[in-house]
């Protein structure tokens, strides 16, 4: 039986007319009927549901149905989500779990076809996704988009394969979502020239004005690991139509402390003009991926938020379709918990499996910058006993592991890195971007090697271990999702962050950052399943420094 048409009044917020004014919208079947302008004043704003226009839902570690239980208490509706993660573990069949789930609840997920899976030829993944598979995925409507075209050095040089999934992007009328870090010059112009629209990963003011003109799409990013928000506010007031807000990986505890809402909040408090914020966080994704959502205006799905004021921007309702998912803070959507799809196939470790000779030469570090995804390449002196490199906390020198899942006979990949800074114990995830292969970054063979058993054991999760201490979140699903409730799953996650952090590491992210130890297409060093690697030139480089 339909229900009948209600009301809700308040100051609507126009982000296509620029306009605000009290009104009193109807409701009828979902979808808004008529807009009334009115002369009083309301306490409250009517605003458009938030999108975030750039999010690896997997990175949340739970699943898109309880994703959504939880982004909707913060107001946002609708995500353009790249399922590149779980595509790694589970090729094509991984994108299907994802769309399949998110169909269980009203939000408004908008999956793209991912482009690089695996993300390079240098690493071990579990799926595959090859041209003609891509373009089976544009074909489908609801994959809205190419995913991030994280293969730079493939799209300049023309490599085929790359070429024929921007081909297939064109021929399908989607658009390109890009991934050019720190790409300036010749190289942008031959990137954005092959096709390619947007890019999340700009580090600089500088930067971002480069790609604009070059006529990109600036996804302006706070995530969990990755900062960039208060850098590249300025970018919003100079190119207001060219910006979109996104979160690109938020852990859990982090999504349930807010989501865009919050990047409204610190863009208003720097200054900014919260009608062209909220215009970024909700017009601009909706016109550029052509989003099936509403912006409040007549016959739009009825996708809006009641908030109290401009300022602090405290969603007080959240509605999809004219039914409220959220009031509060707290969350009206069911659970619908996933299957616990997966492929792990890694065996236990011992500690002579992370030997490493001494060679008597300097060693190549990865070094860690905070709040940032890029790292920096160090040449230091090895701690050394009894003939083999150790791991050395004092000098915060730990030794860092990548150890492949999907083959029971792999060796691991042992590299050091400095800025993690554990004084003891030892972490290990099977969250690792983006082949999602075991990372571990510990002060001792011993902790490490309790710590990634734990992940095997679990068949994928996240452990925290020093002496006595021993605490792990399993993510059954693919090995980088829970299938419990996202609260809980934040609670557990956080306790393990705070663990991180007893243990000595000064990082405001210590999991998310070793997650992205393993991501090759991100300057300048990295570690591979398969060995030491130059994002720089994209080719494997040694261990040890050549004399």
């Amino acid at each position: 039986m339909d229900e009948a048409p209600s009301t809700v009044s308040g100051n609507l917020i126009d982000v296509v007319a620029g306009e605000v004014y009290p009104a009193t919208i109807t409701i009828d079947d979902g979808r808004i009927a008529h807009v009334e302008r009115e002369s009083r004043h309301y306490d409250s704003f009517l605003v458009p549901g938030l999108v975030d226009a750039h999010v690896h839902v997997e990175s949340s570690m739970l699943v898109p149905s309880e994703f959504a239980r939880v982004a909707v208490t913060h107001g946002t509706t609708a995500t353009v989500s790249d399922p590149h993660e779980i595509a790694n573990v589970l090729g094509i069949d991984g994108v299907d779990y994802m769309i399949d789930n998110g169909r269980c609840t009203p939000f408004r997920f908008h999956f793209g076809a991912p482009a690089c899976v695996p993300a390079t030829d240098f690493e071990t993944a579990g799926g595959r996704l090859d041209p003609e598979q891509v373009e089976a995925l544009l074909a489908r409507p609801e994959v809205l988009y190419l995913s991030e075209m994280m293969n730079v050095p493939g799209v300049i040089r023309g490599d085929p394969a790359v070429h024929a999934k921007l081909a297939a992007a064109r021929r399908h009328g989607k658009p390109v979502d890009g991934h050019a870090p720190g790409l300036r010059g010749a190289a942008l112009a031959a990137y954005v020239a092959a096709g390619i629209q947007t890019c999340h990963e700009t580090l600089t003011l500088d930067e971002g004005r480069e790609k604009a003109r070059f006529g990109m799409k600036l996804l302006v990013r706070e995530g969990s690991a990755a900062r960039n928000l208060d850098e590249l506010l300025p970018l919003i007031e100079e190119f207001p139509d060219r910006c979109m807000l996104c979160s690109d990986d938020l852990h859990p505890h982090d999504l349930v402390r807010g989501h865009i809402d919050d990047m409204l909040r610190r863009g208003v408090a720097a200054g900014l003009d919260p009608l062209v914020l909220l215009r970024c966080a909700t017009l601009n994704p909706a016109r550029h991926y052509g989003l099936g959502i509403g912006l409040l205006q007549t016959g739009d799905a009825a996708d809006f938020l009641r908030i109290d004021g401009l300022d602090g921007f405290h969603v007080l309702e959240t509605r999809i379709g004219g039914r409220p998912v959220a009031r509060d803070g707290r969350t009206l959507l069911p659970r619908r918990p996933g299957a616990a799809v997966n492929r792990f196939h890694a065996r236990r470790l011992s500690t002579e499996d992370l030997a490493v000779p001494d060679r008597s030469r300097p060693i190549e570090v990865i070094g860690v910058r905070e709040g940032q995804l890029v790292t920096e390449r160090l040449t230091l002196e090895p701690s050394a006993r009894d003939g083999r490199l150790v791991a050395d906390p004092a000098r915060d020198l730990l030794k860092l592991v990548v150890f492949n899942r999907y083959q029971p006979d792999a060796a691991p990949a042992v590299g050091f890195i400095q800025g993690f800074g554990l004084k003891q114990g030892a972490l290990a995830s099977s969250v690792a971007h983006d082949s999602h292969n075991i990372v571990a970054a510990g002060a001792s063979d011993e902790d490490l090697v309790r710590a990634i058993n734990r992940i095997v054991d679990h068949r994928g999760g996240l452990a925290a271990v020093a002496g006595p201490l021993d605490e792990t979140l399993p993510l059954p699903v693919a090995g980088i999702m829970s299938d419990d409730d996202g609260w809980r799953v934040a609670e557990r996650y956080a306790a393990l962050d705070r663990i991180a952090r007893e243990l000595g590491s000064p990082l405001a992210a210590p999991f998310m950052t070793l997650s992205f130890m393993a991501l090759l297409v991100i300057p300048a060093l990295k570690l591979s399943d398969r060995g030491l690697f130059d994002g720089e030139r994209f080719a494997f480089t040694g261990l040890h420094r050549e004399p």
